[in-house]
């Protein structure tokens, strides 16, 4: 029920970005709300209005994955948002959410990296950490564990806006939308539920970027930075899953030259 719930308010936030326009419908009468009707969407993806309503609504259905993939097309999702609307029809019944633990050895090869190299659990926890991860960003071993969150850190401390600077909005968000994805498959969990409440407590701008339910798919890049110590920065960086657990994230950031 709480997967269904979850694909229900991520298909009514796709269709209410739409205009008839956007998809080559036309426009006969004023719109009360923003959007398409579902039964445009229903229209567009071959399905009755009845069990469109039905899955809006995330009453305890199951749809096929050829529905998913008309439902998809129909509302010009990308390819992030295709694949988190299959995750969410095909995520089954979860039980609380626990904490991950690191593999020793895992824990070990973060330490020995020169560069600043992290692990993240599903809830965004920083499970491990470098001396190299702890100049750049903070010493999380000074934290309390619970506390110990990339997001709780980037959102929330002000050092992370200063370290940031001009690209930090658009990191944050981009971290959101990333956080978004894991969210919705444990919607309903108290911790995340916590850690959400958090965050909309903390950083002004994250009810605004929660509310657009943006998702995103990790990709490599460059993150630029002003420490206040080491100076301007340019930093590669890419995340990989551990094949002990994939639950577990680890990010390495390498210096790309100059900033």
């Amino acid at each position: 029920m709480r997967s269904s719930k979850q694909l229900g308010e991520f298909l009514r936030s796709r269709r209410t970005k739409l205009l008839p326009g956007d998809v080559e419908l036309p426009t006969l009468r004023r719109r009360r709300a923003p959007g398409l009707r579902r039964e445009e969407v229903a229209q567009l993806a071959g399905i009755s209005v009845e069990w469109y309503i039905k899955l809006e609504q995330g009453r305890a259905v199951s749809p096929s994955a050829s529905t998913i993939s008309a439902l998809g097309q129909a509302l010009r999702l990308g390819k992030a948002e295709l694949s988190h609307l299959r995750a969410l029809a095909e995520t089954p019944k979860r039980k609380a959410f626990v904490i991950e633990v690191v593999p020793e050895t895992i824990s070990h090869l973060v330490a020995s990296f020169q560069q600043p190299a992290y692990v993240l659990g599903q809830r965004w926890d920083i499970l491990a950490w470098n001396d190299a991860a702890a100049d750049l960003f903070t010493d999380f071993a000074l934290l309390p564990c619970e506390e110990r969150n990339i997001l709780l850190y980037m959102l929330g401390d002000p050092a992370a806006r200063r370290l940031f600077g001009e690209t930090w909005g658009d990191e944050a968000r981009r971290m959101v939308s990333l956080f978004r994805v894991a969210h919705d498959l444990w919607a309903g969990d108290a911790a995340f539920g916590t850690l959400v409440e958090q965050l909309r407590t903390r950083c002004p701008e994250f009810s605004e970027w929660w509310t657009s339910h943006e998702v995103g798919a990790p990709v490599s890049g460059v993150k630029t930075m002003t420490h206040p110590v080491q100076g301007d920065l340019k930093f590669k960086f890419a995340t990989f899953q551990a094949n002990d657990n994939p639950a577990l994230k680890l990010a390495i950031y390498a210096v790309a030259g100059d900033a």
